[in-house]
């Protein structure tokens, strides 16, 4: 692995012709009146994310990580700053074309695993010929189509978690945004799903931003990786991993795989230490 993978990429200023999703200055401020008072999740943040790559965000916890994404989905609207999805400012919409998968099992329990995955479709007026059609296909990429008629009761944890992403896929999103969807999951099961995530994100070609603890998962699934401050978050540096696209888990016995995640570890344990001593001095202003 050439030693310039280990330098920061240059995304947040660099120009890109084929820029398919942006933050610019976003902050986000919880309570007050968004200029004094409240707590500041974000800090300005500068963010381009290319068409058809896939993006990791690591950080310290509760440095904001889950509020990017939120911001970035139009699930909250930014305090200040803008978000654009496709050159067009979402102002705090979910543009079409984005889906969102998260760490809970958002399976209806009383539906079958082809109900759940239809089920967005079928709110949609989708054609049924149609909506057959990107069901079969989603049940056979996600190796669901032995258990179509399953319950997710009927399921394991990891099970339940491609029958989410199978019900997000056959929306085809254009930017798929993950926020811990393996967090639940045991190491194995992890890399297993991993290697699933890769696998969709290749044959759909969409963007992929995903939100993780799991440095190694970070490691092995992105083209590029930010990394974040303690709250108030913001991306302080980026690495480029330079993997091929065709990468799986078997990447992880590749020698460089061992550079990426001690250059991420060096930068998170930092700002790791600093949210840690953040905590401290909140405690002790309540004693």
């Amino acid at each position: 692995m050439n030693s310039a993978a280990l330098q920061p990429a240059q995304s947040a200023h660099e120009p890109s012709k084929d820029v398919h999703a942006e933050m610019r200055g976003v902050t986000r401020v919880y309570g007050g009146d968004g200029k004094t008072g409240g707590v500041q999740a974000l800090a300005a943040t500068d963010l381009r994310l290319r068409r058809g790559e896939f993006y990791s965000v690591i950080g310290p916890s509760g440095c904001g990580k889950s509020t990017l994404l939120d911001v970035l989905a139009g699930l909250s609207r930014p305090t200040t700053g803008e978000v654009l999805f496709e050159g067009k400012s979402i102002d705090g919409r979910v543009p079409e074309g984005t889906g969102v998968v998260f760490q809970e099992d958002a399976s209806f329990p009383w539906l079958t695993v082809a109900d759940n995955i239809a089920f967005g479709l079928r709110r949609a007026g989708i054609d049924a010929a149609e909506i057959q059609r990107r069901l079969d296909y989603a049940l056979k990429l996600m190796g669901l189509a032995d258990f179509a008629k399953s319950y997710p009761s009927q399921l394991s944890g990891g099970m339940r978690q491609r029958v989410c992403i199978a019900r997000t896929l056959v929306m085809q999103p254009r930017i798929i945004l993950l926020d811990e969807p393996f967090g639940a999951l045991d190491a194995q099961t992890r890399l297993i799903m991993g290697d699933e995530l890769l696998k969709v994100w290749r044959e759909t070609g969409a963007t992929v931003v995903l939100i993780t603890h799991a440095l190694d998962e970070a490691a092995m699934l992105s083209d590029r990786i930010g990394i974040m401050s303690a709250r108030p978050g913001k991306i302080i540096e980026e690495i480029k991993t330079q993997w091929p696209r065709d990468r799986d888990s078997r990447i992880a016995a590749n020698p460089a795989f061992g550079e990426i995640t001690a250059r991420l570890w060096s930068v998170l344990r930092d700002e790791s230490l600093k949210a840690i001593h953040q905590g401290n001095k909140s405690s002790a202003g309540l004693a």
